[in-house]
């Protein structure tokens, strides 16, 4: 657990108030029932002999004294209780959210964003409120059964007999039933991962599922897994549920034994009717705080199994290495010498990528769905480590930058338009926090973007929803290019970023970006041959291998290839020579 204890510096003042405060509000409650004894013992024999009831008022405001202070100390403790709890939670979900910010693709892949979810919302909670409980209870519960205990025997050694009797029968009912069910419990959470990930991947892929009319094939899946996790959640509290009844017929027998063992008490004048009261009341505050005890004891159970998921995330470290770089190569140039990458240790998705790419150039890279595209850029942004070989940029080997230094050089389009909720400004604004208003309408020129700003009525500070929702496909890959290009980064990476542009648009983008900075080292992924016609060399990937590169005219004079992926686009002979 030490990666989580981290986060509760500053807190321990806190910590010791809570329970502190609960304590003399427990002690307050203890004293109270003695009162109570002593006005029936004494005050109402007094008050029926003498008519004087100044006996009975002064005790009654001595408790009233005594249930205006419990309470104050009761808020007190509650609030202190809740600040450490949320101000942890708080602080360890940030804690996780940026730790899993720092993970490699690698990392991601194999956890699963169900339970990235699960740990970064539900576990967490759970251990807020196992905090919150057990800085309220975990004093006051044990202390007030003991000291009815205590109590019991300063009222009669007898009675005190029964008590001593009943905590440990209390006692061994919770810990059988906890330890039973404690395992239960992260049985129950990992089936929570389950249900949460499939609920996020048919809310996200709704659409797909629409179209396939698959709703009730997806449906029958979510149900079962929904039905494995109440199947284990009701033989889980099948036990728990136990805790209750068995701790109300324990006390109740004990009850029973007071009364009748002290009915023969009091006839023989060893205790008064206030005794049997106060008993009778201790014994009763007894059960109460036997179950939330036991309440306790299972929210920590859950919060423990819990904490323990979160911990397990922050052991998962990023595998991406870096190191000093040792070998230098010619800064003119991005290598890739002799490159192998694979994702699960089971075959290559790239094998033997052997390149060098002259910086300042605009290299396209073509090739089948599977072939690798993407790969190959994942490796450049060092989103994956390489598997064998090595990787230069700038003359040393990629290992030796830190992923924020490395990737402060790299303006990214990827694949899928990505928007967040905010404006379109804020948007732009992730390429360049500093950016002027030059630089944002300069990129937007270039992304073929502008008339998209200008079509909206509060043009740069045009809401944008969730996803980008309210913005076309076309319309959020212009935005997402042009997030990248106020940037202005020295490799810039369209990662079939332009699929949803029209021919037009495409021809005006390639030209405008052509136009750009020479020192940029330009990367275009496309499956169009037509978006890669002005590349100075153009990479050609298929299954997984470097099988040719060249211009556009070399590749469609001597590759079968190149040819058929042309051909299937403009039919034979035909030719798209725009630059």
């Amino acid at each position: 657990m030490n990666n989580i204890k981290k986060f509760t510096k500053g807190l321990g003042v806190q910590s010791v108030i809570a329970p502190l405060f609960k304590f003399c509000e427990a002690a307050m409650e203890l004293i109270t029932p003695f009162i109570v004894k002593d006005i029936i013992n004494n005050g109402i024999p007094l008050a029926m002999e003498t008519g004087d009831t100044s006996y009975i008022i002064i005790r009654f405001i001595i408790m009233l004294a005594f249930a205006l202070g419990g309470f104050g100390f009761s808020v007190i403790a509650q609030y202190f209780a809740a600040r450490v709890a949320s101000v942890y939670s708080c602080r360890l979900r940030k804690g996780l959210f940026e730790h899993i910010l720092t993970l490699s693709y690698k990392e991601l892949d194999q956890l699963g964003k169900g339970k990235l979810l699960t740990r970064m919302t539900s576990d967490i909670n759970q251990v807020q409120t196992g905090i919150n409980m057990f800085l309220r209870l975990l004093l006051r519960s044990p202390f007030v059964m003991l000291g009815s205990l205590i109590m019991a025997f300063l009222i009669s050694w007898k009675m005190g007999v029964i008590f001593a009797l009943t905590i440990p029968l209390l006692f061994v009912v919770v810990l059988v039933i906890i330890n039973k069910t404690l395992p239960k419990y992260v049985e129950i959470q990992s089936s929570l991962d389950e249900v949460t990930r499939l609920s996020r991947e048919n809310l996200s892929g709704v659409r797909v599922v629409r179209a396939f009319t698959y709703e009730e094939k997806q449906t029958e899946k979510f149900n079962i897994a929904n039905e494995k996790l109440k199947e284990k959640q009701y033989r889980t509290s099948r036990v728990s549920a136990l805790i209750n009844p068995i701790s109300f017929l324990i006390v109740n027998v004990a009850i029973i034994a007071v009364v009748y063992l002290g009915g023969f008490e009091v006839n023989v004048g060893d205790l008064k009717n206030g005794d049997i009261i106060a008993l009778f009341t201790y014994m009763n505050l007894m059960l109460v705080e036997t179950i939330k005890f036991a309440n306790l004891i299972v929210t920590l159970t859950k919060a423990i199994a819990s904490a323990k998921r979160v911990n397990a995330m922050f052991d998962v470290k990023n595998s991406i290495k870096t190191e000093e770089s040792v070998d230098a190569k010619d800064k003119e140039y991005i290598e890739f010498d002799n490159v192998n990458l694979s994702y699960n240790g089971n075959g290559y998705a790239l094998e033997n990528i052997n390149v060098k790419i002259k910086k300042g150039s605009t290299i396209g890279i073509i090739g089948g769905t599977g072939s690798g595209k993407t790969s190959f850029i994942n490796l450049l942004c060092h989103f994956y480590d390489v598997t064998d070989g090595q990787i230069y940029f700038d003359g040393h080997n990629l290992n030796s930058y830190s992923p924020l230094e490395l990737r402060k050089k790299i303006g990214l389009v990827p694949q899928k338009a990505v928007l967040f909720k905010g404006t379109i400004r804020s948007n732009l604004l992730w390429g360049n926090k500093d950016a002027t208003e030059e630089d944002i309408n300069e990129a937007l020129k270039t992304a073929q973007a502008l008339e998209v700003v200008k079509g909206k009525t509060k043009g740069l500070d045009e809401e944008v929803e969730q996803g980008g929702k309210n913005f076309s496909g076309g319309q959020r890959q212009r935005l997402t290019i042009a997030r990248a290009l106020v940037k202005k980064p020295e490799i810039l990476i369209l990662d079939d970023s332009s699929s949803a542009l029209d021919f037009e648009t495409d021809l005006k983008l390639r030209r405008a970006i052509k136009e750009l900075n020479k020192d940029m080292t330009v990367f275009i992924i496309s499956q169009r041959t037509s978006s890669l016609l002005g590349c100075d060399n153009i990479l050609l990937l298929n299954q997984g291998k470097l099988v040719d590169e060249g211009t556009h005219e070399e590749l469609l004079s001597r590759n079968s290839l190149y040819q058929e992926i042309h051909s299937f686009q403009f039919g034979k002979g035909g030719t798209k020579n725009e630059k």
